[in-house]
């Protein structure tokens, strides 16, 4: 809990500061009404029938130089960028939306190799149809994985994570709540979650809940038995909520709830997303970004990693950025 705060704190303080300068540098507004699709910096929402496309992407950097510092420290140069693209349809009855969303950030500390300080990739389609004034029959896919392979900081040229290793993927069917414009609840009593390692190397050693490879009676791993797959059933929510709460400040959470029937149905699996967006004017912008994660079947490194001890904990991410923004697409009327 002390290391959590001593990291997020002074982020959070920083970010407060800059949002009382960025609210005397503009008087402009965001659109009251914004959308509803996770990491999505671009806050529209087409209220119109027909479709919308669009899309915004996102450059922060930073940069440190040092030289004969007494206090010490490290020379580092980092650079994060967010995409997103999205499109609408909105009909009588039927609304469909697809959104794709992309975040991959660079990091290079004193002498060492440039890494990666960030890479997540996630795609969600949803379609609903309307039957009364604030419920729908609503189905969702939601696929969440990453771009490059990342290598483990310890041991050298030990791989830990690839493209769709591992890519969860989430298809679910229920009745979608829609209280207000800014507040959305999917509710599936019939979800399906799939897991996939597209590494045979990561799956023998049973890595992100798959099933390991099997044992000699020494106790010896024997190669290429291991899953590559694995399925669970069970129940799901998603509630998102959506808002502009200052003139030129918008937030949104994300909050995402699975229990599987057939094994630990008490355990319950959680994704929560928050981001906090702040436009400083029409190219300049400024974020912080939470990602709160637990699922009991996916042990994690304790306390440094060096032990080689897993296991089951919370994973917490904290981002914050300023920077150049783009945006595509059609603008709200």
């Amino acid at each position: 809990m002390i290391r959590f705060f001593s990291v997020t704190l002074p982020a959070v303080f920083f970010f407060c500061f800059f949002l009382l300068l960025s609210n005397s540098c503009t008087g402009q507004a965001l659109p009251r009404r914004i959308a509803l699709d996770p990491y999505k910096l671009s806050t529209e929402i087409d209220t119109a029938r027909g479709w919308r496309r669009g899309g915004t992407s996102s450059f922060n950097f930073s940069q440190v130089s040092l030289s004969n510092w007494a206090a010490g420290g490290q020379s580092s140069l980092s650079l994060l960028g967010i995409g997103n693209a999205y499109a609408h349809f909105r009909g009588e009855k039927h609304t469909f939306a697809a959104a794709f969303d992309l975040v991959y950030g660079l990091l290079k500390a004193g002498p060492a190799k440039i890494r990666k300080s960030d890479d997540r990739l996630e795609m969600n389609v949803r379609y609903a149809r309307q039957y009364s004034e604030k419920w729908s029959y609503a189905t969702q896919v939601n696929v969440k994985t990453q771009l490059t392979p990342t290598k483990s900081n310890e041991i050298r040229d030990s791989l830990t994570s690839r493209f769709f290793a591992p890519a969860y993927i989430l298809a679910s069917a229920g009745w979608e709540y829609k209280p207000v414009d800014f507040v959305s609840v999917l509710l599936s009593p019939a979800t399906g979650k799939f897991t996939i390692v597209n590494s045979q190397k990561l799956a023998d050693y049973g890595a992100f809940g798959v099933q390991g490879a099997r044992r000699t009676a020494d106790g010896r791993l024997i190669a290429g038995t291991g899953k590559q797959f694995r399925s669970e059933v069970g129940a799901y929510v998603n509630a998102r909520l959506a808002k502009t709460i200052l003139p030129n400040i918008s937030y949104q959470t994300r909050l995402e709830l699975f229990s599987n029937y057939f094994h630990n149905p008490q355990n319950v699996d959680v994704y929560w997303t928050n981001l906090i967006n702040c436009k400083v004017n029409k190219f300049i912008s400024a974020n912080v970004a939470t990602i709160l994660m637990y699922d009991d079947d996916i042990p994690v490194p304790i306390g440094d990693g060096t032990s080689g001890e897993k296991g089951r904990r919370i994973q917490f991410k904290e981002t914050l950025g300023i920077g150049f923004t783009y945006r595509f697409g059609a603008e709200p009327k």
